[in-house]
């Protein structure tokens, strides 16, 4: 039991220094299914049929069409990951034995307090434009895509 008494408060302490990636992976969305460029580059090819891109990337965000009336399929997303993390540390007032005897502490002992924090914020955007064009049989005829961070 003692060396509960005496191990305990060293787990808490170990537990309570979680890094930024751990929040950031805690909050994140799934990006199983967020567009990427590797999933364009893998994934996209000429010939390719509408149903074939939609497996692949989801539904578009725009569906128009060119100056030949020719589907043209638009994907433009956009991120914004904020991670923010922050550490603590501290050993509190410690009063030791004594006994509170009128109005005063008799024996005993304080022993002072100490406590320190820091911290670290980011944030990133994301932006990536897809776009497919189709032929005149509805396949895949040409795509280009644009990426950016800031």
């Amino acid at each position: 039991m003692k060396r509960f008494a005496l191990l305990c408060p060293i787990f808490l302490a170990l537990s309570a220094c979680a890094g930024a990636q751990y929040h950031r992976d805690a909050v994140s969305a799934d990006r199983k299914s967020a567009i990427t460029v590797g999933a364009v580059q893998r994934q996209i090819q000429v010939g390719m049929s509408g149903g074939q891109v939609v497996e692949a990337l989801g539904e578009p965000n725009v569906v128009t069409t060119d100056e030949e009336r020719r589907q043209v399929w638009i994907y433009d997303k956009i991120s914004t990951e904020r991670a923010y993390s922050v550490d603590q540390g501290g050993i509190a007032t410690l009063i030791l034995g004594g006994a509170l005897i009128g109005d005063g502490l008799v024996g005993g002992g304080v022993a002072p307090s100490y406590a320190a924090s820091s911290g670290a914020s980011s944030t990133t955007q994301k932006t990536l434009t897809v776009i497919i064009k189709f032929d005149n049989a509805n396949r895949v005829r040409d795509f280009k895509y644009h990426s950016t961070t800031f």
